[in-house]
This record gives C-alpha cells, structure tokens and sequence, in this order.
C-alpha cells in the first residue's frame, strides 16, 4: 500500500531532535512521496536539505506562505521567482490568503497570491491553496485568475461543502488532513458527496495532528488514521482509498 502525504512540514523545527526516524516512521507505515511546502525564505536551506537526505521520497514546493506576507514582501517574492526559475519544484506553495492572524495585509496577501498564480501558470505547475478565514477572498482571486492552465490543491480544507464544490470548479482538489477526524471538524458530515477522485491525503505536520493525537505534534505516519476516517466515510479499504488518492496526488503534481 502506498500512501502520498501530500502537505508535511518535515523541515520544521519541531523535528530537529529525530527527523530522520519521522521520516522513516512514515516509510515503514506505507508513506512513500513527502511533498513539502515553502513557507518563506527563512526554511529554504532546511527544505533542500531535506530534499538532499531523502531524495527519492521527498517533492519540494516554492512559495510565500501569506502569513509571511509582511512589508518586505516583494523582497520575498523575488527569491521565489528566481528559485522556481533556477530549478524544478512540484508545485507553487503553500500560497493564498490568511486573515486568521491579521486582517491589515489582505491586499498585500491578494497582491503575492495573484504574482504567485502567474508564476505557476507560466511552468504549468499547480498551486496549493493556504485558505484561513479568506473562502471569499480566495474564490475571488481564482475568479480573476481561473483559466485552463489554474489547477492544484485546496490545503487542509475545512469549508463547507457548498464551498468545496466551488473549490472543485477550479480545478483543485481537496486536501483532507487530521481535521476530518475531529468531532467538531464538520467535513466529515459531507465528505462523502465529494467524489474521491477530487481528494488528496495531507498531514500538515507537525500541525494539525489528527484523533487520538489531536493537540500533540503530528507527524506524517498519522496520515493512517486520516485513512482510516476516509475509510469510513466512503467505505472502501484503505487499499483502495490509498491507491485513489496517491493517483490523484500523481495527477496533480504530474510526477
């Protein structure tokens, strides 16, 4: 069985004391493709390293995370051009917009999640979506923006499903993390009206850790009890359910 965890931060600092054995904890479970967003320029190094220790199991992305949308954000966007110019990246991300933390930068975020876009349309590589309290500034972004070339991932989608529909219409999938096994998660009232070929599995770790380890940090063998909640769901065998959605990950990041 192999299973893709679609979004992990494996370079966080909350893995400096046993990364490797995370890492290989994940192997051991069945995870086999650790696809690994940007956050800022501040993690690139670490993320290349990640890249240079696992090279067979680990896919980068390049992007500005919003919440590292600061007023020396165009700096930022700089280095992200020249490093998805420099060499090959599975995807433009993590990118979109965050008003969970701070409302005072939406045009600033809106500004970088739009040069973002283009970037990724001009190498044909699909975005991944960092959506927080922001479901309407988001979709009106993808609005100006939609296309045939616009594609990806929905990151950690906690919406409603009205809203995931409106998410599939932009050619993206959804990224299904540890919230789908929280009681108060909600997803998982509606999940099952969303065809499976429209979901993609993602630990988001070391955030986000799923039931029983909610509140602890996550790690991406957790990504089985995330399986084990899709299981239920659409009553399928993990088998199946790992084979659909690590097909999905293979489509969206064509690899």
């Amino acid at each position: 069985m192999i299973i893709t965890d679609t979004h992990t931060h494996l370079y966080a600092e909350q893995f400096n004391e046993d990364r490797s054995s995370v890492i290989q904890k994940a192997m051991n479970a069945g995870v086999s493709r650790f696809f690994i967003p940007a956050i800022d320029s501040s993690y690139t190094k670490a993320m290349l390293a990640l890249e240079n220790d696992f090279p067979a199991n680990v896919f980068l992305m390049m992007g500005l995370h919003p919440t590292s949308v600061k007023e020396n954000y165009k700096e930022e966007l700089v280095l992200v051009k020249e490093w998805l110019d420099k060499r090959k990246f599975y995807a433009v991300g993590e990118i979109g917009i965050d008003l969970y933390w701070d409302k005072t930068l939406l045009k600033e975020q809106q500004d970088a999640f739009k040069a973002q876009i283009a970037w990724a349309k001009e190498k044909n590589l699909p975005i991944v979506i960092h959506c927080r309290e922001a479901f309407d500034e988001i979709f009106e972004v993808l609005e100006d923006v939609k296309d045939e070339k616009l594609h990806g991932i929905f990151h950690c989608f906690t919406g409603t499903l009205e809203q995931a529909k409106r998410a599939l219409s932009f050619n993206m999938k959804l990224g299904i993390g540890g919230v789908v096994t929280f009681k108060n998660g909600g997803i998982d009232k509606f999940l099952n009206e969303i065809d499976l070929k429209n979901i993609v599995l993602e630990t988001d770790a070391p955030y986000l850790a799923p039931a029983p380890f909610r509140g602890k940090r996550n790690e991406s063998a957790y990504i089985l009890n995330i399986l084990d909640k899709l299981v239920d769901i659409y009553k399928l065998t993990p088998q199946e359910i790992a084979k659909i959605t690590t097909q999905n990950s293979k489509d969206v990041f064509r690899i």
